[in-house]
């Protein structure tokens, strides 16, 4: 996997993938349209975030570079690589439990705030992509 140069990009699978950890000053790209929504990415190498319709959907300390983030009513897929290990926050539904798995391996269930947001860690090696899914339970 490589960073998004273009910061976000839509993939031929219907998907959407974001962020370029590399860069050492921010950037951003908005007015993203991917069916019928408009995408805002915000990235470099400190923090990555991704917002839809103005509103919040991904952020990550540090920044990372995520590949066919596809989510759904009940599950979210996508890769995700970066420098280091980082921090990943997601707005999901408020108080609902969700089972995550990083790298094929089971990463528990955690249940989302009353804001919905909903943070887990990722263990990250420069150039490694990791797949991670997050399931609605």
């Amino acid at each position: 996997m490589a960073v998004i140069e273009d910061l976000i990009r839509e993939e031929g699978d219907g998907t959407i993938s974001f962020g370029n950890y590399k860069l050492d000053q921010k950037a951003k790209k908005s007015d993203f349209k991917h069916n019928g929504d408009l995408y805002k990415v915000k990235t470099f190498s400190e923090i990555t975030k991704l917002e839809k319709n103005e509103m919040f959907v991904y952020e990550s300390v540090p920044g990372t570079s995520v590949e066919h983030l596809l989510v759904t009513d009940n599950e979210i897929t996508f890769t995700v690589e970066g420098a280091e290990d980082a921090q990943i926050t997601f707005e999901l539904e408020a108080e609902t439990e969700y089972d995550i798995s990083v790298n094929g391996k089971d990463a528990g269930t955690m249940k989302t705030n009353l804001g919905g947001k909903l943070s887990f860690s990722v263990e990250l090696d420069p150039s490694v992509s990791v797949p991670v899914t997050i399931v609605r339970k």
